[in-house]
């Protein structure tokens, strides 16, 4: 098997379930220049106070967020917060920080930049480091535009289609979002700490109560992830990682672990609940590999999705709507979107803005509808560069991940009402 097949992540987890195996026999026998320059030369604790402090109104606070979430922004799903796509309505390509979804898995913690130390270890490297938030922003940068979606992103979706409830938060289409990230190369301090030819995984480690473990393959952390410090041109905030978390794009976001504090490097696959009983594809249709501690196949890229910037259950009035949506795909750009009108019976092609397509990130598109009254059914369906078409129906998993099937969005057109003149 060649190497490169291991970035992707379900390739590597049927490798791994040999290695882990054998071994368990073994053992039992700111934007790109303006967030630098704002950095330079005040990297320390003065710099810290740079990015935005959240506002204090009780009434848009969320038990265990920092930042503030007012209901005509975010349904509050316990403690996680999902976007509404009606606020993407006539915004730009990115997701403003105030607006960006927020999944977690314990409350956000307080952590302090100064005192805050990265260690990069284990027996896959030959050189461990600790690195400084210092050190850390004085390292070789990158700046990318990406999406970051949560692995149960459209879970509330399976019930429409099978009747009953997958496991988890009950998630529309807003767990995503798109965002500028800046911070250094994973590689680049994989390398400064001396990683050997021999190293299989590398996994990140949150600083949280979770204290959050997921590894990835090698190849992958070594091709595009980077470890973020910045994000749309600010300090990264609170709820979001910082002072650190870690971007992998392309996949679930369960791989970008937020708040880091250590990344181990290991010889030897590892294994954590975080791919061996959650964020794992378990149900009839799917069988882990053998030999493997996990109980399913990992959940892997994200897949091909859409979502329009309207409210579910929105009311238009009839004549001229000029309909706006987004779709994305985890493995490359979009290359077609089609609306239907009459429940999938025909297609029309909506138009897509080119300069607003970018790889692993979203696609932003149009269509002039001259809407009749009644009640409509929209749907909307994207084919990426790969030709992966958006399908009618996902197949079922017990914890509802990686939901792409066509979603109905309902909209009821009325007569506009008459004027008197």
């Amino acid at each position: 098997m060649n190497r490169e097949d291991f970035l992707n992540e379900a390739t590597y987890s049927r490798a791994s379930a040999d290695e882990y195996l054998w071994w368990q026999t073994k053992t039992l026998g700111i934007s790109r220049r303006r967030l630098i320059q704002l950095m330079a030369g005040t990297v320390g604790s003065s710099a810290i106070a740079l990015w935005p402090q959240a506002a204090t109104s009780a009434s848009t606070k969320v038990e265990g967020i920092v930042k503030n979430a007012p209901p005509e922004f975010f349904f509050q799903k316990g403690s996680n917060l999902e976007m509404k796509w009606e606020q993407m309505y006539n915004r730009g390509y990115i997701v403003p920080n105030e607006l960006f979804f927020v999944r977690n898995n314990s409350p956000t913690p307080q952590i302090n930049a100064s005192r805050w130390r990265l260690t990069v270890k284990g027996t896959g490297v030959t050189n461990p480091q600790t690195f400084t938030y210092d050190d850390l922003l004085k390292l070789p940068s990158s700046s990318v535009i990406k999406a970051l979606e949560c692995a149960g992103n459209g879970r509330s979706f399976f019930k429409l289609s099978y009747g009953k409830e997958a496991d988890g938060t009950q998630w529309q289409l807003g767990g995503i979002g798109v965002a500028e990230w800046t911070g250094v190369p994973l590689r680049e301090l994989l390398e400064r700490a001396g990683i050997k030819k021999t190293a299989k995984d590398v996994m990140p480690i949150s600083l949280d109560k979770k204290k959050l473990a997921r590894p990835m393959p090698v190849e992958k952390a070594l091709s595009d992830a980077i470890l973020v410090y910045g994000m749309n041109g600010e300090f990264l905030p609170p709820d979001h990682g910082y002072p650190a978390r870690v971007l992998v794009p392309g996949w679930a976001g369960i791989a970008s672990v937020k708040w880091v504090g250590a990344i181990e490097v290991s010889e030897t696959p590892l294994w954590t609940e975080w791919n061996t009983t959650e964020y794992v594809l378990i149900g009839a249709d799917y069988k882990p590999p053998s030999g493997s501690p996990a109980k399913g196949e990992m959940v892997t890229s994200q897949k091909v999705k859409s979502a329009f910037e309207l409210p579910f259950n929105a009311t238009l009035k009839s004549g001229k709507q000029l309909l706006r949506g987004r779709s994305w795909s985890g493995q490359g750009k979009i290359a077609k979107v089609e609306l239907s009108f009459d429940a999938g019976k025909t297609w029309q092609l909506a138009r897509i803005q080119p300069e607003l397509n970018l790889p692993q990130a979203w696609a932003m598109w149009d269509y002039e509808w001259e809407a009749p009254p009644g009640d409509y059914q929209l749907m909307a369906r994207a084919t990426d560069d790969r030709g992966v078409q958006q399908p009618l129906k996902t197949q079922w998993n017990d914890k509802g991940y990686l939901y792409w099937g066509i979603v109905q969005h309902r909209v009821t057109v009325t007569e506009p009402l008459n004027q008197k003149l």
